[in-house]
């Protein structure tokens, strides 16, 4: 993000101006052997005004913030998030000073940086510590819309949380589709886990309840319920999603987002929380999404923390949620999502 808005703003020293605009004087061409020289431009004065201290100009910062909206969309990020990083960032820059000889694009990055970290300021949750100092069988039950790697997220903290010592039951609630039930249950072989489960076309209430049933009866600490995927419009399902809430009564409601949707996350995420409502999400798929404006679009659009970023296909690739680490891939742009 940062790097283009640079780009687009003209500002830093790490692009040189087009040769064209910089003819060499006549005569100045090197000889053999002699390194080219790259000319450097002179540092953006243009945009800046001398007062008590140096100030951005109403009309440059108005161009910035313009540009800046741009590398927001571009980034995903929507439309009211942006504008509210516009106002932040226009009121720190137009109350600011400058100190002599201060980089002039390093205010503008921290004030970029500090907008963004505010959206993404939310109470955190410890699902663990929620697990420890609650009941027994704690529920946590997952929504979301169809491929946003639901099952796949489940049994991704089914194995976190086996490191922590839980004892964890699956519940196969996505009675609708044979292979999810199938898939779910090859993921607890796997993680030795157990599942419960019902043949394809079963009430996916009565797994549910099957599955805090069995928990409570071995003395197990965490129920996962499995849902089926749904869209956000569908009233049947919205209305089955109701009533395994009803019967099983979670300790916890979790929204699962896929990254890569970009805004029509938000949509589905707003739509949720107003038929079911939600306590916290887990966005997957931040391993393919280079841009991030997701994060900061749903932390704005819900005002729920983010509990868990799935950074890949393995069991260990889900990494509790930092708003710092997320500030810094927004902002770098980068693919990267190594610790």
């Amino acid at each position: 993000m940062w790097a283009r808005l640079k780009r687009r703003l003209g500002i830093g020293g790490e692009t040189a101006p087009p040769a064209s605009e910089h003819p060499p004087p006549t005569g100045s061409t090197p000889s053999a052997g002699e390194p080219r020289k790259t000319p450097i431009p002179d540092p953006p004065r243009q945009y800046f005004t001398d007062g008590f201290g140096l100030r951005i100009k109403d009309k440059t910062l108005d161009q910035v913030l313009q540009e800046l909206e741009i590398v927001l969309l571009e980034s995903d990020v929507a439309l009211e998030v942006a504008e509210r990083i516009e106002r932040r960032v226009r009121a720190r820059l137009q109350e600011q000073k400058l100190r002599l000889g201060e980089d002039p694009a390093e205010a503008i990055r921290a004030a970029l940086r500090e907008a963004i970290r505010s959206i993404l300021a939310i109470p955190p949750l410890d699902l663990p510590a929620l697990i420890r100092a609650g009941p027994r069988p704690y529920v946590v039950l997952f929504l979301g819309v169809n491929g946003s790697g639901k099952t796949t997220t489940i049994a991704k903290l089914a194995s976190l949380l086996q490191s922590h010592g839980f004892r964890v039951v699956l519940a196969a609630g996505d009675t609708f589709r044979a292979g999810a039930i199938e898939q779910i249950s090859v993921h607890a072989e796997r993680l030795g886990v157990r599942v419960v489960r019902q043949p394809s076309g079963a009430d996916p209430a009565a797994v549910a309840y099957d599955a805090v049933q069995h928990a409570r009866a071995r003395h197990s600490d965490v129920v996962l319920v499995d849902t089926a995927g749904r869209q956000h419009t569908d009233e049947n399902l919205i209305e089955e999603a109701k009533k395994i809430r009803r019967v099983v009564n979670p300790q916890l409601t979790v929204f699962v987002g896929d990254a890569l949707s970009g805004n029509d996350m938000v949509t589905q995420a707003r739509q949720f929380q107003k038929e079911l409502g939600f306590e916290a999400v887990i966005l997957t798929k931040l391993d393919a999404d280079t841009k991030g404006g997701s994060a900061l679009s749903i932390a704005y659009s819900v005002r729920k923390p983010i509990l868990y970023l799935g950074t890949g296909q393995g069991y260990g690739d889900l990494r509790p949620f930092d708003p710092d680490w997320m500030v810094e891939r927004i902002f770098q742009g980068s693919p990267e999502v190594a610790a």
